[in-house]
Parts: structure tokens; C-alpha cells; sequence
């Protein structure tokens, strides 16, 4: 039997994510430095509002408040025997709001990274990773989810290990990495790479693609990368709103609605199946970008120039494939807010 995703991708040219988490909580009232899973019990009507304003924006899938619910990352706030219990309500809080939507959408269950570092640099091993996504996985099983959705991975080591944790778990996965630096992860894999490692897995995702990153203009050069291998896996582009900016004490995303309306109709266009925000983007913008996807009518894959003219310039002159995604190198230029 096939799983909600691809199901609701084989009736849909594309399929609306959602945005932000953090930004979205931190509006709630957490605390900097406060970890957002343990809201899945302690304020758990904050965490329907989150979902239930996604779902009322027009997004088709949505990601549960357990991005960093492993043991490495929720050992830092000794709640790392919590993993299980964390994952499984964060997930049912999700299955409550998806069930009573009146539509089919999909209830994704956020993994983030560990925030160790692989063997031989760091002192975390292949094995040990496994075990530690297994873990979470197996609670966000218990909850009821529809497909894992591993995120903001930098490394390649630590995307193997979480696909043969959801293979133990049993359960359909997607999987995205945070393109941040010079068109590369942190740990320097570029979009043909990860295009390339996708396709060697004994468990390919049902989709793959960028979240997070520098801003839009980034996020839909490195989808042009993933889009030139040829790859006929479906691509997501879940890009911030905008770039971020301290003011009064805080950090402001600078993406306006209709900039991330743009954002969406692009990436729409550049043959994205699965279109959302990440860092900063707001039921406003979920709106406007999907009215945006509704409204306008398809047009041609969009080139460099395109991409540049409507969002703004790149942050590097290169994607670090070293042909720039098939385009002309471009130098950096001011963004449109």
C-alpha cells in the first residue's frame, strides 16, 4: 500500500509544506534556549495553534515539533529519556489536527540533526546514530505519523545513518540538507552530490531537496542543481523568508509575503513538487504563497537571472558545483525585502 505522501503526490503537480517552527513558537512565548518538544507536553494547545495555522494557511503537509527531539540533542536539557514520549505526542497533537482537516494532509514527523560530529573529526559512529534517530523514529511511529521528514542535515554520514533508521522503523521518509555555505552544506556537499547519494541508498526517499539555508535566491539555485542531474525523485525547496536581521532584540526575517509568493511560484515552475518556508515564515506568507500557486498560471523553468531579478541576488557567485547549476557565475547583490 502506498504511503499518504505518495499518494497525495500522484494526484497533485505540487503539494504545499509549511513554515517556520521556531519562529512561530518563539511568537508563542518560548524562551531562547528552551527546547520546543517539551512544549508538546506542557503547552500542548500551543502546539495544535501551530499546526492548525498551517493547516488553515493551505499547506498540504505539515512538520511535527520534534526536530530536536533525539537523545543527543535533549540530553543537553536532561530530557533524554523522554525521546519516545516527546516524539509520540508530538506526532498524535499533529494526527488530531490532520484527521479533522476535511482534506488529506500529511502529518511529517521533524528529525534534525544530532549536532554531534562523525568519526574521525568527532566521536560519534554510524552505529550510535542509527540507534539515536531509531529511538526517535520509533516514538513518532507510536504517534501515529504518516512519513519521517530528516532535515538541516550537513553531512553525508549523518543522512545515511537516519535512512537506515527509518528502514528499521518501517515507515517512508524524506530527506532534506541545509545548503548554507557558498552553495554547499557545512560539511561541503553540493546539490549534484546529494542528487547522487540519494539515488545509491538501499532505501531511497519518497522526496528530497534544500530547507533552510541562506535565503530564497540560495535555496532556488541549489534546486536548479538538483533539477539539472535529471533526477526524476520529487524535489523540495523549503527556503527561509528572507534573510535574518536583529532588531530590538530580536531576529526578524526580512521575506515579505509577497516575496515568499514569488519564492513559491519559481520554485513551482523550476519543477518542485513540494513547496514550503522554513526559518521565518509565517501563516501570512503560507497564504500568499499558496494563492499564489493557485492563481498563476505555470510558466517556463526559470533561469539565474530569473531567479536573481525576483528575489534578489546570491550570497556567493558560485553553487559550488563549479558550473554554477549551468549558469553564468553571478556576483553578489543587494536583496529585494
Amino acid at each position: 500500500m502506498a504511503d499518504a505522501l505518495t499518494e497525495l503526490l500522484s494526484t497533485r503537480d505540487w503539494l504545499m509544506a509549511d513554515g517556520a517552527t521556531g519562529t512561530n513558537l518563539f511568537n508563542m512565548g518560548l524562551s531562547s534556549g528552551e527546547p520546543p518538544e517539551l512544549w508538546n507536553v506542557d503547552q500542548p494547545d500551543n502546539i495544535r495553534t501551530l499546526y492548525r495555522s498551517a493547516v488553515e494557511a493551505g499547506s498540504d503537509i505539515f512538520l511535527t515539533n520534534t526536530f530536536g527531539g533525539n537523545a543527543a540533542r535533549l540530553k543537553l536539557h536532561n530530557a533524554q529519556g523522554r525521546v519516545r514520549e516527546l516524539n509520540r505526542v508530538g506526532v498524535e497533537l499533529g494526527r488530531e489536527i490532520a484527521d479533522k482537516a476535511g482534506r488529506k494532509v500529511v502529518v511529517a514527523g521533524s528529525v534534525g540533526p544530532t549536532g554531534e560530529i562523525f568519526e574521525p573529526m568527532g566521536t560519534l559512529t554510524h552505529k550510535d546514530a542509527v540507534e539515536i534517530f531509531h529511538e526517535q523514529m520509533e516514538g513518532m511511529k507510536e504517534g501515529g505519523v504518516d512519513v519521517l521528514w530528516i532535515e538541516t542535515i550537513s553531512a553525508p554520514e549523518e543522512y545515511r545513518a537516519a535512512a537506515e533508521a527509518a528502514k528499521l522503523a518501517g515507515l517512508p521518509w524524506c530527506g532534506t540538507m541545509s545548503f548554507d555555505t557558498a552553495g554547499r552544506t557545512m560539511m561541503g556537499v553540493t546539490s549534484a552530490a546529494l542528487a547522487e547519494l540519494v539515488e545509491k541508498l538501499p532505501n531511497p526517499p519518497v522526496a528530497f531537496g534544500a530547507n533552510c539555508g541562506v535565503g530564497a535566491s540560495d535555496l532556488m539555485r541549489t534546486v536548479l542543481g538538483f533539477a539539472s542531474t535529471g533526477t526524476e525523485r520529487p524535489i523540495i525547496a523549503k527556503g527561509n523568508a528572507g534573510i535574518p536581521k536583529y532588531h530590538d532584540g530580536h531576529i526578524h526575517y526580512d521575506g515579505t509575503p509577497e516575496l515568499m509568493a514569488e519564492y513559491a511560484v519559481l520554485a513551482r515552475d523550476a519543477g518542485v513538487r513540494i513547496i514550503g518556508g522554513c526559518c521565518g515564515t509565517m501563516p501570512e506568507h503560507l497564504r500568499a504563497m499558496r494563492e499564489a500557486l493557485e492563481t498563476r498560471p505555470k510558466g517556463p523553468r526559470p533561469t539565474l537571472e530569473d531567479i536573481s531579478a525576483h528575489l534578489g541576488g546570491f550570497s556567493s557567485a558560485s553553487d559550488g558545483t563549479g558550473d554554477d547549476a549551468g549558469g553564468p557565475k553571478r556576483e553578489r547583490r543587494g536583496r529585494r525585502g
